[in-house]
């Protein structure tokens, strides 16, 4: 019988995690001409307390209570029932195809450091070799992919570590001054800043979409989620910090400048370590919300919402191959735009969603306190309250500073949901039909 195969551990789910949510300080650049050198320091501080650690954590309790394939789609349906659990997990797989494509997009970016006159038909084409080999990747199995991501998340890190440690030696100012260097303060760009910052700290309920392919996932979820939040984190703030305490011109920090900037702090050979390593970055990013996203047209062909055809596994790995497919061919469509582009409706989207997946753990606490939960936010109801109204604050704010267009974008995106859910029911319902008996006794 196919089924799925439990072949991730803790190690290859805590990388998997890891490019869920980050992938490192490459695509972070954005946020210091945003905000300025010493909001940009206090933001990659305070982001991970108030929105990463919080949301983690109510993921984490979760996972241990209904440690399900689908994860937040299986935990909105038990809370709200079927329409709004449908509706989670097709705006997520929306958000998908915006959030997926930022890194065959952002692979484009960093290898213009050694091919910068490349044409906008040679980005497109690259873009698209990168996808395939990935997708092909994700079709071999969780486990294999669950080990690439491991050797992929050391040689990501690794030239940050040299980047960081040459940064720090060769410091000739103070990192976080000015304070800020918008003429307008704090307001002015604070749409594109914030989605950048929010961007690279979210994620941290996509890797539940795979606890049906996980070993011991009521505890290996929580473990891998605790462990990355301290290593995303410093990933971060040491590598801006040694970036912006060198003599570099920080109007460098631009989108893909990363590698660039590292030329300046320790030479030429620094220069390349960091480009490689933000290439192999975004080979992890893909490959790894590949595996994570996919699984949601699979859950919810599953429940009978969508083509039965999505939920087919391949014999040979128990992957479901058609929903890897598919997902991978509209994030080629989507590659063909810019990072900036992406990166705000992504985060549009993405809050969205997440909101309703914290009212669902307030719901399930309030409405099934017996549910055996192994793991549980500390705190009692306070700490309940705490990791769900905070960081859904900080994601309706993400939403309401988005601007005109994106919000208008995210708004059609989002009306796609109940029309979606419509057209299944009546799908299922002349299935139904078709199926009785002409003559019934």
């Amino acid at each position: 019988m196919i089924g799925l195969r439990r072949e991730l551990g803790l190690a290859s789910l805590a990388a998997i995690v890891f490019f869920n949510v980050s992938g490192g300080p490459y695509g972070i650049e954005d946020v210091v001409p945003s905000f300025g050198p010493g909001l940009t320091l206090v933001l990659l501080v305070l982001t991970p307390l108030v929105w990463s650690l919080p949301v983690a954590l109510a993921m984490s309790e979760l996972a241990s209570a209904i440690p399900d394939e689908g994860g937040y789609v299986t935990w909105v349906r038990r809370a709200f029932g079927p329409f709004w659990s449908f509706q989670v997990g097709w705006w997520s797989w929306i958000d998908s195809f915006v959030d997926v494509a930022v890194y065959p997009a952002l692979f484009v970016e960093y290898v213009r450091f050694w091919w910068p006159g490349m044409t906008s038909v040679t980005r497109w084409l690259l873009a698209l070799a990168f996808i395939a080999l990935l997708t092909a990747l994700n079709l071999a199995g969780v486990r294999p992919v669950g080990r690439l991501a491991s050797a992929l998340a050391i040689a990501t890190l690794a030239p940050i570590a040299v980047f960081v440690i040459c940064g720090f030696v060769t410091a000739s100012r103070v990192p976080w001054q000015p304070f800020t260097t918008r003429p307008g303060g704090v307001v002015e760009g604070l749409g594109l800043g914030l989605a950048v910052v929010m961007w690279n700290y979210s994620g941290w309920d996509t890797p539940s979409t795979c606890l049906g392919e996980t070993r011991n996932p009521e505890r290996t979820f929580r473990s891998a989620q605790l462990l990355v939040v301290a290593v995303i984190t410093a990933a971060y703030v040491l590598p801006v910090a040694a970036g912006l305490g060198s003599a570099i011109d920080r109007t460098a920090w631009t989108t893909g400048a990363l590698p660039s900037i590292a030329t300046g702090v320790g030479g030429p050979w620094l220069g390349h370590a960091v480009a490689i390593g933000a290439v192999l970055s975004t080979a992890g990013l893909f490959m790894s919300l590949l595996l994570t996203n996919s699984r949601l047209p699979f859950v919810l062909a599953r429940a009978g919402l969508l083509p039965d055809a999505m939920q087919s596994l391949t014999r040979r790995t128990g992957v479901p191959w058609l929903a890897i497919v598919a997902s991978a061919a509209v994030y080629a469509v989507c590659a063909a735009f810019s990072f900036k582009e992406l990166v705000v409706l992504d985060v549009w989207l993405y809050s969205l969603s997440l909101v309703v997946e914290l009212a669902a753990f307030i719901v399930l606490r309030r409405r099934e306190p017996s549910l055996a939960r192994p793991w549980r936010v500390p705190g009692g109801a306070i700490g309940a309250l705490f990791v769900t109204v905070v960081p859904s604050a900080v994601a309706i704010l993400a939403i309401v500073t988005a601007g005109v267009t994106n919000t208008m974008a995210g708004i059609v995106a989002a009306s796609t949901g109940p029309l979606a859910y419509f057209a299944a029911m009546r799908t299922r319902s002349r299935w139904a039909k078709r199926a009785l008996p002409s003559n019934p006794p």
